[in-house]
């Protein structure tokens, strides 16, 4: 890496990055180690955890020509982070079960902050992807009680917002409204998911997944006729989508 951030007979490309160039690729990265472990791809796995890793060394990189860290503080701190959060293993201590265990590790964190956290809140980055961050505004909510105990208000408060939905429809209400109102239906559906003990996302990438199966097909039966989707009929697509449906069964 300093190799090719070097002035002399290094890449212009990688000389020209920054730390806020580089964070698209870090997320790409981070998806694709996702997508290689939804596949159970362990070679996959292996190549994406390498590019996920040259995204640190980058961005370690980065910092150590500013003299700011290097590579080495970057594993000393988290080594030192795990160690702390983990008493009941590097320690003496000794929780009563997982979630003693995890309301611990909050604590940790909390006291670990350079600052007194005014709000609850804080500590969620903005830059989450949105339903990532939805989940952890909720869980942070929930440690301090703000949360429903049962499955009953969890559903109702789905349906409401669903209700909510139909009724600026009927009412020709403004785009803005709208775009409100299935915010909140979403965020009621991810409090179902993390009640269920859900991961939405781990969820949703099944549903993509087997909505593009079944999709293809459709293409692949209209293709043995000789034709395509755009030259057959929503009623005809759906009774394919239903074959798929019970073929995969």
């Amino acid at each position: 890496m300093a190799q090719l951030r070097a002035p002399e007979g290094g890449c212009p490309w990688d000389r020209a990055q920054t730390y806020a160039t580089i964070v698209p690729y870090t997320l790409e990265e981070a998806y694709e180690v996702a997508d290689a472990i939804d596949r159970d791809d362990r070679q996959a796995l292996k190549k994406e955890l390498g590019d996920l890793l040259f995204q640190v060394v980058f961005y370690a990189q980065l910092a150590r020509e500013e003299a700011a860290f290097t590579f080495e503080d970057v594993v000393e701190a988290i080594t030192e982070k795990m160690i702390h959060r983990h008493p009941h293993v590097f320690g003496d201590v000794e929780y009563a079960n997982q979630a003693e265990q995890t309301a611990a590790w909050e604590q940790l964190k909390r006291a670990e902050q350079e600052s007194p956290s005014t709000s609850q809140m804080d500590g969620v980055p903005r830059t989450l992807p949105a339903m990532a961050r939805a989940i952890k505004l909720q869980r942070k909510a929930a440690q301090v009680g703000f949360d429903w105990a049962t499955l009953t208000p969890v559903l109702d408060k789905m349906q409401e917002e669903l209700s909510e939905i139909r009724g600026v429809l009927e009412a020709a209400d403004s785009a803005e409204r709208i775009h409100e109102e299935v915010g909140d239906f979403l965020f009621a559906t991810l409090n179902l998911a993390r009640h269920l003990n859900v991961d939405p996302e781990s969820a949703l990438r099944a549903t993509n997944n087997k909505f593009e199966r079944r999709f293809r097909y459709i293409e692949a039966r209209l293709g043995e006729s000789g034709r395509n989707c755009a030259q057959s009929s929503l009623a005809e697509m759906d009774a394919l989508w239903e074959r798929a449906k019970t073929e995969a069964k």
